[in-house]
């Protein structure tokens, strides 16, 4: 959607009573933490190289430009979409596991995205920068579990898998992805097999990605969308790539693809209007569109390049980390998911800085950005 004339124009005002911490919230977050712990150190024994707890393997590092509307009415003009402007920015392509696994494991795909030189009142933690991160993920705009205790559950599976059967994990991709497929056919889906690895073998850049939790947005609540606008983009929507005996295959489509294409993306917000039906606490729950439609905000243009290289892996996935909690106070995530995701960012972020020996930084600027 490129009008405005849906956009909402009376989103509920955020009220810090909105936030219920659930029983035993406190305990999840040290499972949480635990359970990641071990899935980097599990992964940094076999390789000699600390990767992320999840999101390890990344498909595309892009230089790009977040092109804020300046058409937006104020509703809509918060945060660091005040104002119509263009930010450089970063972003990495990635799938979910933690592990290195061959792309025909074939599981969900996250869009992180880093905007550069932002300014506003800044979340704790992140006073001296300038930057503003969202992480979006694909395969629809809600969340796998409802809460942090569950979404621990789930985890806590994926872990038990870590470094386990590599050629077993991809047989049984392949059944999940038959079964999926089956299901589609039916005319539904079924996010837990997808998240096993039942993903369909689409292109990367054809997807639609999701904040799924949500984040305030000015003195509002919302969620964010990503989705391709640019023909050669929407083109690859569901658009099959071929990953038989490429470990690799995603990337090497990424690569493929800006080396001569440009691409282009829409940047979108769904306000909360309605507690009961759009709650913050349950990030399981779709949001309705009918009641509060996504609404263009900026676009996202990334140009030509080389879209990955290991120069820019280690620029980008050794010297950078992806954390909704860097960045303005205007944007600060909400809801018990986030709320105990927090403190995983930053351990996740130590215990790369350690184990490679390397410093993790916020960029001030994109100068130096590997070209």
């Amino acid at each position: 959607m490129d009008s405005l004339t849906h956009a909402p124009l009376s989103p509920l005002l955020y009220e810090p009573r909105f936030e219920v911490p659930e029983d035993g919230e406190t305990e999840t977050q040290a499972e949480l933490l635990k359970t990641l712990k071990h899935i980097s150190e599990v992964t940094w024994k076999d390789s000699g190289h600390a990767t992320r707890s999840v999101h390890a393997k990344s498909h595309g590092l892009l230089r790009g430009d977040l092109k804020v509307r300046t058409d937006l009415p104020a509703v809509l003009a918060q945060g660091i979409f005040a104002k119509g402007g263009n930010f450089p920015v970063v972003i990495r392509l990635s799938t979910v596991p933690g592990d290195m696994l061959d792309d025909s494991v074939s599981t969900p795909r996250g869009f992180a995205m880093k905007v550069v030189g932002v300014e506003g009142e800044r979340l704790a933690g992140s006073a001296n920068d300038v930057t503003q991160d969202f992480i979006l993920v694909n395969c629809g705009p809600v969340f796998s579990a409802p809460n942090a205790k569950k979404f621990l559950g789930s985890l806590k599976l994926a872990a038990s898998t870590t470094d386990k059967a590599p050629g077993l994990k991809k047989a049984l991709s392949a059944v999940l992805r038959g079964t999926e497929r089956t299901i589609e056919l039916l005319g539904s889906e079924s996010g837990a097999l997808i998240g096993l690895g039942g993903h369909p073998e689409t292109h990367i850049l054809g997807e639609t990605f999701y904040t799924k939790a949500p984040l305030l947005f000015g003195p509002y609540m919302a969620k964010l969308s990503v989705v391709p606008i640019s023909s050669n983009l929407t083109a690859l929507t569901k658009a099959p790539v071929d990953l038989n005996n490429k470990p690799n295959g995603l990337r090497e489509a990424v690569v493929d693809f800006f080396k001569q294409e440009t691409a282009e993306w829409d940047v979108r917000v769904q306000l909360c209007t309605n507690l009961e039906t759009m709650p913050i606490e349950d990030a399981s729950v779709a949001w309705p569109e009918d009641s509060s439609p996504y609404v263009s905000i900026a676009h996202v243009i990334v140009t030509p390049q080389q879209a990955w290289s290991e120069q820019r892996s280690v620029a980008v996935d050794d010297k950078m980390s992806f954390n909704p909690w860097h960045g303005i106070s205007a944007h600060r995530p909400i809801g018990s998911i986030m709320r105990v995701r927090k403190a995983a960012y930053e351990m996740s972020v130590r215990f790369r800085a350690e184990h490679n020996d390397l410093n993790i930084t916020e960029p001030k600027n994109l100068d130096n950005f590997p070209a």
